[in-house]
C-alpha cells in the first residue's frame, strides 16, 4: 500500500469551552479529492486549518507524506507545499496581476511569472488579456473568488485545501471552480480537500466525501 499524503490518528482540537474536532482517523492519498460535509459546528473549517498546518492539533498524530508533523518549524516548511483558500479570502487593493502573483513574489519565485499568472487565470476561466490589469474593485463576487483561487493555483502546491469555495456563487462560477479543481488534479497531480455545504456540487468534484458528525456544545 502506498504512503498517503495525509494521515491522521486520534486527531482533536478544542476551542475554549468546547471541542471542535475529534477525528479517529484519516487517510488521503496523493492525487485524491476528498470532500468534507456536515452542518455548521462540526469542525470542518478547523480540520482544514489543521491539515493546512496553520493550527497544531491538541492531541493525536498528523503525518504528511509519511512523516509525523510535530513542530512549528515543520508546519512552517510544509505551508510552502500546502495552501488554503479560506471561505472569505481577501484580495490586495491592487490589480489582478498583483493578487495572483503575490505568493510567488513573496517567495522570490519570479521565473516565468507572467506566463504562470496567465495559466492560473485560464484554469479558473478568466481571460488573462482582460483580467490581469483589472483592478480588484472591478471584479464581481464570483470573479474575486476565482482570482483568489488562481492566486493559490499559481503556487502549484502539492495539496490545495478549499473552505466553502462556492459559497454565494452563481452556478456558472461554481462550475468554473469545479473545473479548476479537477484540472489541478489531472494536470499537476494536486491533492484537494474541499469543505462545502453544497452536497450536490461536492459529489461532482470529490472522489470520496467524509461526513463529519455533530459535536456537543
Amino acid at each position: 500500500m502506498s504512503i498517503p499524503l495525509f494521515e491522521a490518528h486520534g486527531l482533536s482540537f478544542r476551542y475554549p469551552g468546547r471541542p471542535a474536532v475529534a477525528l479517529p482517523g484519516l487517510r488521503v492519498a496523493a492525487g485524491d479529492i476528498l470532500g468534507l460535509a456536515g452542518p455548521n459546528g462540526t469542525g470542518k473549517s478547523t480540520l482544514l486549518r489543521i491539515l493546512a498546518f496553520l493550527y497544531p492539533p491538541a492531541e493525536g498524530e498528523l503525518r504528511f507524506d509519511g512523516r509525523s508533523v510535530t513542530s512549528e518549524a515543520q508546519r512552517a516548511r510544509l505551508r510552502r507545499q500546502v495552501t488554503l483558500l479560506p471561505q472569505e479570502p481577501r484580495l490586495l487593493s491592487r490589480s489582478v496581476w498583483h493578487n495572483v502573483t503575490y505568493g510567488l513574489r513573496v517567495r522570490g519565485d519570479k521565473q516565468n511569472i507572467d506566463e504562470r499568472a496567465a495559466e492560473a487565470l485560464d484554469m479558473v476561466g478568466l481571460e488573462p488579456s482582460r483580467f490581469l490589469s483589472r483592478s480588484w474593485r472591478q471584479l464581481s463576487g464570483g470573479e474575486a473568488q476565482r482570482v483568489a483561487l488562481a492566486a493559490r493555483l499559481v503556487l502549484r502546491p502539492r495539496a490545495l485545501i478549499l473552505d466553502e469555495p462556492t459559497a454565494s456563487l452563481d452556478a456558472a462560477s461554481a462550475e468554473r471552480i469545479r473545473q479548476a479543481a479537477l484540472a489541478a488534479r489531472q494536470e499537476r497531480g494536486t491533492t484537494l480537500i474541499i469543505a462545502s455545504h453544497d452536497l450536490r456540487w461536492l459529489d461532482t468534484v470529490s472522489d470520496h466525501v467524509l461526513h463529519m458528525g455533530d459535536y456537543p456544545e
